[in-house]
């Protein structure tokens, strides 16, 4: 069995470990989960990941509850299964579908898994980032997953609930190392129904669209949304001729809807400074895919969940080579 210690990291550690133990077959025992975190153990949206990722490879848990500082997981064969967990928060449901989306790999049939909690929540980028970002350039690679929406769950009461689809997949290896030309910018703007009156969707998508100087009417979708609490976020999508990277923010109470939309716009400024292929988060991301399938990706630095996700995929066997690249960090598998 292997053993890793979780107390220099936080839910990546054992989002990670879940997904490489479910695909190698190798039982592993996280000790110290989360040990650096104010609340340290298993949370909630932790919790959902566990019980989804061992519903799919027929797993013996311990430690499975909140609270638990110490996590077993014993993985049996990755098989299909239509599965539904409630994360009872508004923890982050792309947070669980990540954790998942590496078993694809193992499939032989459809596999599917429905999730309420947060799709747009703190920590995490929304469940949209994923469906604009990550999941077309992992298609590109060949994984194939659908992503359906039912509801949208805002911070702090989520209760949003949406479905992962899983086919199975085959992996060619990932090569997102230049931009190319920025072809377009999309931006998707959504509010709680209650917040129609003030225009809160309108205004994030606007102030978009003047800063950037660019047609508000081409590339924006704005929408309102049933939720079980008022909120609202902003995804900037910057699509250019190799690749494709995300910038969000959430909206809060007392937070006028133009400072949301330009807190996401200073994020797209400061990748427009450098020349990565990808977004921070998707390099955290992309390290098990790395791992999986091989391939190269220039991220726009180490962050450190770049090296406690290596330290995690090292445990399992693999290597993520890291070096510099031209105007970014090179990530190797």
């Amino acid at each position: 069995m292997l053993e890793i210690d979780g107390s220099d990291g936080g839910g990546q550690i054992v989002r990670t470990a879940l997904s490489l133990s479910a695909l190698s077959g190798e039982a592993v025992r996280i000790e110290n989960v989360r040990g650096d975190r104010p609340t340290p153990g298993v949370r909630p949206q932790h919790l959902a990941a566990i019980e989804a990722t061992a519903a799919l490879c027929e797993a013996t848990v311990e430690g499975d509850e909140q609270g638990s500082e110490t996590l077993v997981f014993r993985p049996g064969a990755v098989e299909a299964d239509d599965f539904s967990v409630d994360i009872g928060t508004a923890g982050s449901v792309a947070l669980v579908f990540d954790t998942l989306l590496p078993l694809a790999t193992a499939l032989d049939a459809p596999a599917t898994v429905t999730v309420t909690g947060g799709t747009d929540t703190e920590w995490a980028p929304p469940l949209s980032y994923l469906q604009r970002v990550k999941r077309p350039l992992l298609a590109e690679v060949g994984l194939d997953v659908e992503i359906s929406v039912d509801s949208r769950g805002f911070y702090p009461a989520g209760g949003g609930r949406a479905t992962l689809t899983l086919h199975p997949s085959t992996l060619s290896p990932l090569s997102l190392t230049e931009r190319g030309a920025l072809r377009r910018v999309e931006t998707y703007s959504a509010a709680s129904d209650g917040l129609a009156g003030a225009d809160v969707a309108e205004r994030q998508a606007s102030t978009v669209a003047e800063d950037l100087a660019i047609d508000a009417s081409v590339g924006t979708e704005v929408s309102y949304v049933e939720a079980d609490s008022p909120g609202s976020s902003v995804l900037i999508v910057a699509v250019y001729e190799h690749t494709r990277a995300g910038f969000s923010a959430l909206g809060e109470a007392g937070k006028p809807s133009e400072e949301v939309a330009s807190e996401a716009l200073e994020s797209f400024r400061r990748f427009q400074e450098g020349a990565a292929a990808v977004d921070s988060h998707l390099a955290d991301q992309s390290l098990v895919f790395l791992a999986l399938a091989g391939g190269s990706v220039l991220a726009p630095e180490v962050t450190d969940h770049i090296e406690t996700n290596r330290a995690v995929i090292e445990a399992f066997g693999s290597e993520i080579a890291v070096s510099d690249g031209d105007g970014g960090v090179l990530l190797e598998g």
